[in-house]
């Protein structure tokens, strides 16, 4: 963490006290899990030792910084990385520029017919049925 990484994770899996195998895992500062970024900020590495009593494993993922020169890091910026870009130099127009829209044609009114009657294809009848 010291040499300017943003994160490390270290786990060793073995018998480490006594005959049981266990693991210890020690987390420090931002590791990144999924998706795409995995493949480009994290490098990992595996290392197996072999004690007396049993097989050690050492497995270490460390997160990188990024670096826009591509030394020290990826050239690639991370997906959460937001860049502020300044408003672009306009040149307003003195006068108001503006035209007339057409509006929609006209549609000319349906005329009735005989059958239909004033009221459209609905009749109305006061007769009552008694």
């Amino acid at each position: 963490m010291e040499s300017g990484a943003e994160g490390c994770e270290v786990v060793v899996s073995g018998k480490l006290r006594g005959q049981r195998a266990a693991s210890v895992k020690v987390v420090d500062g931002l590791m990144i899990r999924s998706w795409d970024p995995v493949n480009c900020y994290v490098d990992t590495a595996v290392r197996h030792g072999l004690p007396r009593r049993g097989g050690l494993g050492i497995k270490v993922k460390v997160t990188l910084p990024w670096d826009p020169g591509g030394k020290r890091g990826p050239k690639k910026p991370p997906p959460d990385h937001v860049s502020i870009v300044g408003p672009k130099d306009e040149i307003l127009p003195s006068t108001p520029i503006s035209g007339r829209k057409p509006g929609p044609p006209a549609r000319p009114e349906p005329i009735p017919t005989a059958s239909q009657g004033l009221l459209g294809s609905w009749s109305w009848s006061l007769d009552v049925a008694l």
